[in-house]
């Protein structure tokens, strides 16, 4: 029996008005105050990270399950790490999680540094990696919706990829050619170098694809989950939520962002669209 180490990465900044959400603040277009975007952001950060961690848990349940089954079974320990910069702005994550009291496990934190996004990304993945993790899977505080399948499939296909001796990659895109999860092995041939600090416009999408076809790696691909940075991504959020909420009566399985509803609740935001009278030419068709 091996033992290994799996982590879940939240790579993110602490909820600081005017620091987190600053599109969706009405200096910048929005209609929200700097303190209410960093509520918002503190409510997201808090459901993605329980989103995270009941995926784990979930994980850690079953392997231990078949470990006393069968003790030749590899035995993996999955970790949840927060990673932030400047090292002053630990202590900010810390308390913002503390604020909630216990957590359902414990978290992790690390400071990223570099000299651009991608410099901050690579970091952090190789901190964890040099601690004698396995895979890791990314994913940032402002992604309420995530499906926490998103989660536990992502760390089951970089398993599937080791298993066949070609370690791999996966990614959910968001709403915008970026990338709402991230993931790969300690021995991927991939970095994070000119996806997002990127000078020539290409989005972090086909960034990703590129390294991908260019070094011969195997991947996944997630259906794509929305990010809140603009208002109209909030809306999206908001509409997305109540969605879950109510299948959630049904599919039991489901994570109901419920901090942020509660929130949006709260300071009464409503969803609505222009009055569509386009007429469908399907009904001359229906008139014959």
């Amino acid at each position: 029996m091996a033992e290994k180490k799996q982590a879940l990465l939240l790579f993110c900044k602490p909820p600081v008005p005017g620091l987190v959400k600053t599109r969706l603040t009405i200096e910048r277009g929005g209609f929200l105050s700097p303190e209410q975007a960093a509520e918002l952001f503190r409510r997201c950060l808090y459901d993605v990270s329980e989103m995270c961690m009941q995926a784990l848990l979930s994980m850690q349940a079953d392997n231990d399950a078949l470990v006393a089954e069968d003790p030749s079974v590899d035995k993996i320990t999955y970790d949840f790490f927060v990673s932030t910069t400047p090292a002053d702005n630990v202590e900010l994550m810390r308390e913002t999680y503390d604020a909630l009291g216990k957590w359902p496990m414990e978290i992790h934190y690390i400071t990223d540094k570099g000299a651009t996004f991608d410099d901050h990304f690579d970091d952090a993945f190789k901190q964890i990696f040099d601690m004698g993790y396995e895979h890791i899977v990314s994913v940032g505080g402002d992604v309420p919706t995530m499906p926490i399948t998103h989660i536990s499939q992502a760390f089951q296909w970089l398993d599937y990829f080791q298993d066949l001796g070609t370690p791999g990659f996966v990614q959910a895109p968001c709403q915008e050619c970026g990338t709402s999860l991230v993931g790969f092995s300690y021995n991927t041939p991939i970095n994070h170098q000119g996806v997002y600090y990127n000078l020539t416009g290409k989005p972090a999408l086909d960034a990703y694809v590129e390294k991908l076809q260019e070094m011969d790696i195997p991947s996944a691909y997630f259906t794509p989950v929305a990010d809140i940075d603009e208002k109209v991504d909030l809306a999206h959020a908001v509409s997305c939520i109540r969605a879950i909420k109510e299948a959630a009566k049904y599919q039991t399985e489901i994570y109901v962002p419920q901090r942020v509803l509660d929130w949006c609740d709260f300071m009464n935001i409503r969803v609505s669209t222009p009055p569509n009278d386009n007429h469908d030419p399907r009904q001359y068709i229906d008139e014959e």
